[in-house]
């Protein structure tokens, strides 16, 4: 029985593709699809969901959440993601509205009413889940887990400390974090060897259909800011799509338990998923963390799935 998700993300290249798994796969049902501000501005993240399922010719419900974070002032990655968010395809104006419900009373209704519990899986800031959280705390008894991309144990990618996701809203990621619910965390650690060499862009691009032609794309402009030598890439990280996979098969890859905690406050280190990796705190371990997956799987796993479209 396919497992029921709601996808939280703020379109962006990877989430784009992160969709494109989830929405492909027969093992997740795909219950509502949320934005929120992140990669590029609330108005642009939603107009992108719509655009990619406008595109595929799948209609998913899409709802619009937080502009900007808890009590900061947004961050947005313009230089990663260009000026839309989504630059690189050809995309058409949506051909669907968004839903006429917020995020939150969007995501409140689906776990309320469904009949198993509900996985959440968040690839942007954490702004939506924690003011879900905040309105709804009863809903958390039907969520299975919430499986994020987000941290890392190992550096940052935004500054030497922080990771973009958490750092744009660290307030809401310590509201989550500090849930009590099963937290998977897909962070930098893993995120940053999920990397698609140019040779399986173009075996992708070779299925020949529409999403294919879009994740090909998608990745030719991702792979532009990726390919500065002083990153070490050999291809664009697939961030976002971990979470996903994660969800569809958590056997590809290697996770261990450690306390996690968000620092709000540090001057250097504000947005730091700040991980117990030597148990030195002896606090409880409250996070499942990635470490590592198996390369070669997951991008069979993104492969298959594409080549389920028409």
């Amino acid at each position: 029985m396919a497992k029921p998700v709601i996808i939280d993300c703020d379109p962006g290249h990877d989430d784009a593709i992160a969709l494109l798994l989830a929405l492909g796969s027969e093992k997740l049902d795909v219950k509502g699809i949320t934005t929120v501000a992140g990669n590029q501005t609330g108005d642009k993240t939603i107009n992108n969901a719509l655009r990619v399922l406008s595109y595929l010719d799948i209609h998913k419900e899409v709802a619009k959440g937080a502009t900007k974070p808890l009590i900061r002032d947004l961050i947005t990655a313009a230089e990663v993601h260009g000026e839309s968010g989504l630059e690189g395809p050809e995309l058409p104006e949506p051909s669907f509205e968004k839903s006429e419900k917020s995020a939150i009373e969007l995501m409140y209704e689906i776990i309320n009413e469904s009949k198993e519990k509900v996985t959440l899986i968040p690839t942007g800031p954490l702004t939506n889940i924690a003011n879900l959280f905040l309105a709804y705390p009863s809903v958390k008894d039907n969520i299975e887990e919430i499986v994020l991309m987000g941290g890392a144990c190992f550096g940052g990618n935004w500054t030497p400390a922080a990771e973009f996701n958490i750092l744009v809203d660290p307030e809401a990621a310590d509201i989550v974090y500090r849930s009590g619910l099963p937290v998977t965390m897909c962070g930098l650690d893993v995120t940053h060897k999920a990397q698609v060499f140019k040779d399986e862009t173009e075996r992708i691009r070779s299925i020949g259909n529409k999403a294919s032609k879009l994740v090909a794309e998608l990745l030719d402009y991702f792979g532009i800011f990726h390919m500065n030598p002083n990153f070490g890439f050999d291809g664009p990280p697939l961030h976002d799509v971990c979470a996903v996979a994660y969800v569809i098969d958590p056997s590809i890859f290697i996770t261990e338990k450690h306390n996690v905690e968000i620092d709000i406050s540090g001057e250097l280190t504000v947005g730091a998923t700040v991980v117990d990796y030597y148990d030195t705190s002896g606090k409880e371990k409250n996070v499942n963390v990635v470490f590592d997956l198996d390369r070669e799987k997951f991008i069979d796993m993104l492969y298959d799935n594409l080549k389920k479209y028409n």
